[in-house]
């Protein structure tokens, strides 16, 4: 059985809540390759980034350490349900400082792995923190873009222009506007004219006992999603993302891009060694949790990080 520890360490000015998988046969007197797993927008550490994958990458030999945003889950933060792309990344080095800080870690041999938004922000770190050895997105999708084009309905002057304005109410005592993502459910949702695949089965997942976490609040601070949009997951890619990369993505693409971004990113990176792989038949949603396509996933993540790490 996987050994599943729960630790903090030291952020910014707070702390990080997080989850350390160990492998089964776990041995403190060894030393071990490493990976930060960073779930999804909206998420928590005890979702598809954790229970999922670290897990299974624990089985595998690994040390995975999946943890809460800033300012999200069980981690430390003020105001709640922030979320800003440059902090995100900048958690994903704190989890690497911790992971470096231990004796059975092998520093030399630190991945990275991210779910959705989580798999982007795994590329920009990448990009600029060189002690990630090699990296994986599962159908990472680049938030920056997402908040120019479907999150604002393409209007982003205007949709900064809320912004500035809640912000400068909230500034004055208004309370905080805290929206949420997603429909209370998949049939209002569809009551509510919505059919997009993403919108539909993200709701089936997180609103539902299938993927529902108490942490997993779904929920943004609108006034600070003004940090996003002039933000781009793949920024200097042809030139700083050198480590090796896996890409996976589902064929079924949706409202929220992961198909399109998966592609993108497997085109622009300067990476020698690159891969994607197009799991047949699924979707974004599907790649969270599903047993058929997480193994699918699987067969290709496990050799590819023990090949690299």
């Amino acid at each position: 059985m996987t050994i599943l520890k729960h630790v903090t360490y030291r952020n910014l000015g707070w702390d990080s809540a997080a989850d350390l998988y160990l492998p089964p046969d776990f041995d403190e007197g060894k030393q071990y390759p490493a990976i930060v797993s960073t779930h999804p927008i909206g998420s928590c550490k005890e979702q598809t980034s954790g229970n999922i994958y670290a897990r299974q990458l624990a089985q595998e030999g690994f040390v995975v350490l999946a943890f809460d945003a800033s300012f999200q889950g069980a981690s430390g933060g003020e105001p709640r349900f922030m979320e800003d792309p440059a902090i995100r990344v900048s958690d994903i080095r704190f989890a690497i400082d911790y992971l470096v800080s231990l004796p059975y870690v092998d520093a030399q041999r630190i991945g990275a792995i991210g779910v959705c938004g989580g798999g982007a922000y795994t590329i920009s770190a990448a990009s600029t923190d060189h002690r990630i050895r090699a990296l994986t997105s599962i159908t990472g999708v680049n938030f920056g873009r997402l908040m120019r084009e479907g999150f604002s309905q393409f209007d982003q002057v205007g949709a900064l222009e809320a912004m500035a304005a809640q912000r400068t109410a909230e500034a004055k005592g208004a309370a905080r506007q805290v929206i949420n993502y997603l429909p209370d459910s998949v049939e209002a949702g569809k009551q509510a004219g919505i059919s997009d695949i993403d919108v539909l089965e993200a709701t089936d997942y997180y609103k539902s006992a299938r993927g529902r976490q108490p942490n997993g609040a779904t929920s943004g601070l609108f006034s600070f999603n003004s940090a996003a949009m002039a933000w781009d997951a793949f920024a200097h890619a042809e030139t700083l993302l050198t480590q090796p990369l896996l890409v996976v993505i589902g064929d079924k693409p949706g409202g929220f891009g992961a198909y399109r971004d998966g592609w993108e990113i497997y085109g622009r990176a300067a990476s020698k060694a690159k891969q994607i792989f197009v799991a047949e038949g699924w979707s974004h949603y599907d790649l969270y949790d599903q047993p058929e396509p997480v193994a699918l996933a699987m067969s290709q993540i496990v050799p590819f990080f023990k090949k690299h790490l």
